[in-house]
């Protein structure tokens, strides 16, 4: 069986071929050419993004430095602000205990403020100290009472004639004075057998509930 011949082609269209051929190569070198530009661009935006991405963790780091150190200002700041509160409840009620406890039947006759002790590795601090020759009551004084406060002068009262001898024979009572106190903590306080003052307008109250019996350490 005898072969087809394809015809030959002309010079016009292999000529067309080529320029086909070379038009597409150009189009696609210059895809390639924009291809690498966007590449470039790209890298740059990356590289970009990475500088204010560490610039950024930077701030956020220094910011956060500088909102830890106000906090820390602040927290001191409120800490001595209710120091210096309960130093003005110190003295608010110093004056008054006297004549407080002596209603209550209690014969004391002096105040010692800020007495504090240490023995064999322990300490106890103990803002209002009311004394007589055989009865003394500890008083806490604090701006806002809390359960916790209360929790403290109870440990504060297991411990006062082993770190203060000169009182082991003494009938140990305590007591909390506070400007704020809520009924919660009053109640809670009077429980632990504590008596409780408290301010009212300018002057300081027994305010336990009638038929209190304190507790004696």
């Amino acid at each position: 069986m005898s072969q087809v011949q394809q015809p030959a082609l002309s010079f016009e269209t292999v000529w067309q071929m080529f320029q086909e051929t070379d038009r597409r190569s150009k189009e696609t070198d210059l895809q390639m050419k924009e291809t690498n530009i966007q590449m470039k661009e790209t890298n740059q935006m990356l590289k970009e993004l990475a500088i204010q991405s560490k610039e950024t963790e930077r701030f956020i780091q220094a910011s956060l430095a500088d909102t830890h150190q106000v906090i820390k200002n602040l927290s001191k700041q409120l800490g001595d602000l209710g120091n210096r509160l309960g130093e003005f409840v110190e003295h608010a009620v110093a004056p008054a205990v006297v004549q407080l406890f002596q209603a209550q039947g209690i014969e004391v006759h002096e105040v010692h403020p800020e007495v504090s002790s240490h023995r064999n590795g322990e300490g106890i601090e103990i803002d209002l100290l009311v004394v007589n020759d055989g009865a003394l009551v500890a008083v806490e004084c604090k701006s806002k009472l809390t359960q916790t406060h209360v929790d403290e002068h109870l440990a504060r009262m297991e411990k006062l004639k082993r770190l203060l001898p000169l009182y082991k024979n003494h009938r140990a009572l305590g007591a909390v004075a506070a400007m704020v106190m809520s009924d919660s903590v009053k109640t809670y306080a009077q429980n632990q057998g504590f008596y409780v003052l408290c301010q009212n307008g300018e002057n300081v109250l027994v305010s336990n509930s009638a038929g209190f019996t304190p507790k004696a350490w």
